[in-house]
């Protein structure tokens, strides 16, 4: 308890010097000064603090919907990004925009949600054709699978003059996160204390359908329950600020490989370790060709695609 309490302060501490970062001249001092607070109340209000709010949310729930995965898959490398279900809402976002373009954002979010569903049900379809002693060609699998969607995703924007949209929900890009653009991200927060109530429940499930069931579980629930999490998190997420690719895949396996594999007790720390990761990368963003910014989603898609090939090349190495 106290280690995550610890964990909970470095987070506040993240979130707070968030709050104070960015071109706009947003200073403790501009707060307290009457001749400055009214204007320093309004870029808190409408675009620093929803900005770190949707920091927060987005990368505590990647990094559970990443760790849901590779227990429902029992693959240490598949995430939503390795597993086509962020390519799949993508082309769900896509398809909406250009039949329903007046569509309310919930609306857009719970067809991208659809989509991420059954592009999620096709991976896992297709990792029965996988054998069972090649764990990576798992992920493999997933990319190909993505990459495919992907690829006739973008032949359909550029047909239609949409690759500017697709750019921005391929980007994990906090910039554009105001007042007023974000709330459905809090929709996040109850999906991920609904995956913590059922933390035990994907213990049992990772550990197989034939072991889970004669433990008492109900395999097929489980694993719909499941699929419908991540895929929630993934069309929210890709919805509001885009694609944060590698995150759920290189934060559940760190966590694990610090505090092992019981997801009652692990599940707090992979959300605190993703918002964390998720808040430094955009901090950084901001700040190494300010007053410009680079995008969370590519400072961390450079990071999380080096730690993913360490843990691929080690898990090869000992495999061998």
């Amino acid at each position: 308890m106290g280690g995550l309490t610890a964990g909970l302060l470095v987070l506040g501490a993240l979130a707070a010097a968030s709050l104070f970062i960015g071109v706009a001249d947003l200073t403790p001092a501009r707060l307290a000064d009457p001749a400055t607070r009214e204007a320093a109340m309004s870029t808190l209000m409408d675009s620093r603090l929803p900005r770190t709010m949707a920091l927060l949310l987005s990368g505590s729930c990647l990094a559970i919907a990443g760790v849901i995965m590779q227990m429902l898959t029992r693959n240490r490398f598949v995430e939503p990004t390795t597993a086509g279900t962020t390519e799949a809402a993508g082309f769900g976002m896509l398809v909406m925009l250009l039949l329903f373009p007046g569509a309310p954002v919930v609306i857009k979010s719970l067809v991208a949600a659809g989509f991420a569903c059954a592009g999620t049900a096709v991976f896992l379809r297709l990792l029965r054709a996988v054998p069972p002693g090649a764990p990576l060609l798992v992920p493999l699998t997933g990319i190909m699978f993505g990459g495919i969607v992907g690829s006739v995703t973008a032949f359909i924007a550029h047909r239609y003059g949409l690759m500017q949209s697709l750019g921005a929900w391929r980007n994990g890009d906090f910039s554009v996160v105001i007042s007023g653009r974000y709330e459905l991200l809090w929709l996040t927060l109850v999906l991920s204390v609904a995956a913590y109530l059922a933390a035990d429940r994907f213990t049992i499930a990772g550990l197989g359908g034939d072991m889970s069931r004669n433990l008492g579980l109900d395999y097929g629930k489980t694993m719909a329950v499941g699929l419908v999490i991540v895929s929630l998190v993934s069309a929210l997420v890709v919805t509001t600020v885009g694609s944060i690719p590698f995150l759920g895949l290189v934060v559940p396996n760190l966590v694990s490989l610090a505090a092992g594999d019981n997801l009652r007790r692990t599940l707090p720390w992979m959300a605190i370790s993703g918002a964390a990761v998720v808040l430094v990368c955009d901090m950084v963003g901001r700040l190494i060709v300010a007053p410009y910014e680079i995008p969370a989603g590519t400072v961390f898609g450079v990071l999380g695609s080096a730690v993913f090939l360490y843990l691929l090349l080690g898990r090869s190495t000992r495999a061998a």
